[in-house]
Parts: C-alpha cells; sequence; structure tokens
C-alpha cells in the first residue's frame, strides 16, 4: 500500500509517496509555497507535487491509498478545516476537500504540520520506543508536537501544543498571531535572519557580510553559523543569543511538561551539535528539575525534513 506525505511549509510544499511495507519515501514532489498568495494557487501547486511525486515513483494516482497533509496552524481534523493558519493568513480554509477535489475524490486527511513531524519522529525516528517526547520545528515558525503514552496531545480544539506562542518576552516582538513576545519571534529561522542582519547593519566588518557577497537579502539562517565557525566575533554573539531564546523556550517545556526526550528539527535544526552542545548546556543550568536522577534528552530530529511526510502519510481518521 502507498501512501502520500503532503508538508505544507512556509518556505515549499514537500509531498513524498511512502510505501507501508518499506517505511521508505519512494517518490518524491516539490513546489515553492510562494507567499503570500491565497489558498487556492496555494492548493493547485499541492495537487502538481502530489501528481509529481506519483509519477517520480513510477505509479499512478490510483495506487495511492490515502493522502495526508501536515499544515501550520490550527486544524480541525474532523471538518479538514484550516481554522487559523497566521503565517499563511489562512481562516476558515477548506484544505482536505480543496485538495481532494483537484486529486480525483481521493481520501484525505490533515493534522498540524508539527503534530505529523511528531508523529514521523515518533514512529521511525527520534521517538520511536519513547513514551512521551515533545518534537521542536526551528523553521519559518517555531512549531512543536507532543506524543505523551504514544499519542498526539491536540487538546479539545486540537490546537494544544502551539509551543511557539508561548510568551517569553512580555511585551516584546509582535508576532502574526496578535500577542507579542511569543518564543517564535526569537528562536524561528526567521527571528534568527533578522537577529543576523540587525547583527550585521551594526558590524560592517562582520564576515557574514562576505558569506553573502555583500548583499544582506542573502542572508538565510546559515549565515550566522556560517560566520561563528570562521571566527568571526559578531555572528558569534548573534548565535549565543539565538540559542539562548531556543533554550528558553525548552526549558519551559521540560518545566511544564518532563517528557523523556525532546527532538529539535527544522532548517536550523540542520547545524547538529553546534545548536545542540550549547543548547544543553543553558537546558542544565536553568531546568528546575536539576537535581533529579532522571532528565529530558534534547537529542536532534532523526528525519530531517521527511519526518512531516511521513507523519502525514500515516495520518488517519
Amino acid at each position: 500500500m502507498y501512501r502520500l506525505g503532503v508538508d505544507l511549509g512556509g518556505t515549499n510544499i514537500a509531498v513524498g509517496v511512502v510505501d507501508d511495507e518499506t517505511m521508505k519515501i519512494i517518490g518524491r514532489g516539490k513546489m515553492k509555497t510562494n507567499l503570500p498568495r491565497s489558498a487556492g494557487p496555494i492548493f493547485d501547486d499541492m495537487a502538481s507535487a502530489c501528481l509529481m511525486a506519483v509519477n517520480d515513483a513510477g505509479l499512478k494516482l490510483d495506487d495511492i491509498s490515502v493522502i495526508g497533509i501536515g499544515a501550520p496552524g490550527t486544524i480541525n481534523k474532523n471538518t479538514g478545516i484550516i481554522e487559523f493558519s497566521n503565517n499563511f493568513d489562512f481562516k476558515k480554509v477548506p484544505a482536505r476537500d480543496m485538495l481532494s477535489e483537484r486529486l480525483g475524490g481521493k481520501t484525505v486527511y490533515i493534522d498540524n504540520d508539527a503534530n505529523c513531524a511528531a508523529l514521523g519522529e515518533a514512529v521511525a525516528g527520534a521517538g520511536h520506543g519513547v513514551s512521551s517526547f515533545v518534537a521542536i520545528t526551528l523553521g519559518t515558525g517555531v512549531g512543536s508536537g507532543i506524543v505523551i503514552d504514544g499519542k498526539l496531545v491536540t487538546g479539545i480544539n486540537f490546537a494544544a501544543g502551539e509551543m511557539g506562542h508561548m510568551v517569553i518576552c512580555v511585551d516584546g516582538e509582535k508576532c502574526n498571531c496578535g500577542r507579542r513576545g511569543c518564543w517564535e519571534q526569537y528562536a524561528s529561522a526567521t527571528a534568527l535572519i533578522a537577529q543576523t542582519k540587525d547583527a550585521m547593519q551594526q558590524n560592517q566588518n562582520s564576515k557574514m557580510w562576505n558569506i553573502v557577497n555583500d548583499n544582506i537579502d542573502m542572508v538565510d539562517g546559515r549565515t550566522a553559523f556560517d560566520a561563528m565557525r570562521m571566527g568571526d566575533a559578531a555572528a558569534e554573539r548573534v548565535v549565543e543569543k539565538y540559542i539562548y531564546y531556543v533554550a528558553t523556550g525548552i526549558i519551559n517545556i521540560i518545566n511544564a511538561l518532563q517528557p523523556e526526550i525532546i527532538c529539535v528539527g527544522g532548517g536550523i535544526g540542520h547545524e547538529g551539535e553546534f545548536l545542540l552542545e550549547p543548547l544543553r548546556r543553558h537546558v542544565k543550568r536553568e531546568r528546575y528539575s536539576i537535581y533529579a536522577a532522571k532528565q529530558t534528552r534534547i537529542e536532534a530530529a532523526m528525519l530531517g525534513n521527511d519526518a512531516g511526510i511521513f507523519g502525514a502519510a500515516l495520518l488517519n481518521e
């Protein structure tokens, strides 16, 4: 049996064909999300990416048993509606039906993208065999999914686990969810890019300028980390402060939930131990359970960008 998993991200729409027997992705498709734009064109491209993945796998759409979508925001799994997605400016978007209509009436399920990433990691990645863990994705925003006793925690309205919108700085940076000081505004890749640009403007001799060929619009989530590895002092300060922001939210999660593992993924998660080693030091110093014999382990997500694809493909009623 073959399933399609769709990961709707702020930058890309990534699709994979998952073979149920081998739990491997055997075909892929990708389209740019090209925000900001309305839901209709986005779902047109999503359908195209699905067909691209099916073709890449050497299959036909009839070979696909089910399609799952992982999308950012508050998702009503029962109705298939994206109730609200601040980064997409989606309100009451009937995502399940929109994709099904574009793909010949195929069965479609949908859940929050971070929940899908957590489910993917639980089945085939860092959370395999663990009864309680949290998956964090550091991308366009900060996503998170919570698994307790092997089950996703979604709450009464399917919106539980939005850790990116817990406030870590009262009256801080304005978030497009309507609040100020959300963790997402300090710990996402988007936030890191803004922090990097600010540091570059204040440090005209920084090696960060060399990395982007003096074009500040070319800054991405890797720029400060790359310059830090080159010994650039301004970049070191950016990375140090950014990691502390990430740690602040993770410490809050540990204090609230005490999961066995927190895995960190998303674009910034690719930095591996350059991110995780100082992150663990901050957590070790500030967690409330500092003297406990058992401690939450902080690990890299194992499936990378494929976690959301796997999790989406595994969605069911």
